[in-house]
């Protein structure tokens, strides 16, 4: 079987160039557009976008010419959109409506009832709202979200806690400033300096969860009922979302308990090209997870646990422009092709 014409949508930004960094040589999916805006529209990828990756542009992408980002014009079965939420509300459902599967990095249909919102390892079965979603809409095509990059990075090791019969968690974040775009945070404002705000992130944090660790019980998902509190702070590192996590169970689980839900976790995805051969890994060092050493495990895709300590509290981390943004959505794909709706 021949490769998926794929497109990304919003192209020559950060999270646009993660996209193509992770489907350039894909064994699925071909890259087949690159869409952008009218003023990068036209021009060879080489010239329209600025490449701000540690990789090297693909050269065969950089000699690719830049389309508007329309339906019409996108020769795509599947779109990964790093569009601007604004613009995503009406550009991501008129790729629905014109056939295209549409795995979306930004927010704006996340909490929207008959959209799926995936980590694939938490809540593959969330994709038969799929059927649901096109029955209402009329849509030929689909959506789907991968959630907030700091969302990620503690849902993946609550899933296997949700057994002990999870009750609430606090979580406080410290995200790297690529999570804000290469122009996101100036410098004079970040370099030694901590900023306790960042806008909207709360929210996100504080809603996203529930849905995911929720069931989909044949028309609609129904949130798991456990709350969120979190704190989100911006702090001077390049890539990598830092969480202290402090979760309340009804089991009341020790920490050798929790560590071993978490070694044990296997979500059965090992055959998706994207995924790590860990979801989960356990740290055993006293000062481990760290962003400099960790963010590159599995590629990308892993998240990192340690200081697993009664209460239960522990520190997660993971790389927020990959397993955060463009691989969520590229193993959100990978899930789709599985499930036979690529």
């Amino acid at each position: 079987m021949g490769k998926i014409k794929a497109g990304v949508l919003g192209a020559t930004g950060a999270v646009g160039q993660r996209f193509i960094e992770g489907l350039a040589n894909h064994p699925w999916f071909e890259l087949t557009s690159l869409a952008a805006s009218e003023r990068s529209a036209g021009k060879k990828y080489s010239v329209a976008a600025k490449w701000r990756l540690e990789s090297e542009m693909p050269a065969e992408i950089g000699e690719m010419t830049v389309v508007n980002v329309d339906p019409r014009e996108v020769d795509a079965d599947i779109v990964f959109s790093a569009l601007p939420a604004a613009d995503a509300m009406t550009v991501e459902p008129a790729f629905a409506a014109a056939g295209c599967a549409v795995a979306s990095n930004t927010s704006s249909y996340r909490m929207v009832d008959d959209v799926p919102l995936l980590i694939p390892e938490c809540n593959y079965e969330h994709l038969d709202i799929i059927k649901v979603q096109r029955e209402k809409r009329g849509w030929d095509g689909y959506l789907t979200t991968n959630p907030n990059c700091t969302t990620v990075m503690f849902t993946l090791p609550l899933k296997p806690l949700m057994k002990f019969g999870i009750k609430s968690v606090h979580v406080a974040s410290m995200q790297a400033v690529s999570g804000a775009g290469y122009d996101g945070v100036p410098s004079m404002a970040i370099l030694g300096n901590v900023i306790p705000y960042i806008g909207g992130e709360e929210e996100k944090v504080e809603t996203e969860p529930q849905k995911i660790l929720g069931h989909f019980d044949g028309e609609k998902i129904v949130n798991a009922d456990f709350s969120v509190s979190a704190s989100c702070h911006r702090v001077p590192v390049m890539d990598g979302h830092t969480e202290a996590v402090w979760v309340t169970m009804r089991d009341n689980p020790t920490p050798e308990e929790v560590k071993k839900a978490m070694l044990e976790f296997d979500p059965g995805l090992g055959d998706l090209p994207t995924s790590p051969k860990k979801a989960i890994i356990v740290k055993d060092e006293v000062d481990r997870p760290q962003p400099r050493l960790d963010r590159g495990r599995g590629n990308g895709m892993s998240v990192s646990v340690g200081r697993i300590r009664s209460g239960i509290r522990f520190i997660c981390m993971g790389h927020n422009t990959v397993r955060g943004a463009a691989g969520a959505s590229i193993l959100n794909a990978e899930l789709l092709v599985k499930k036979g709706l690529l």
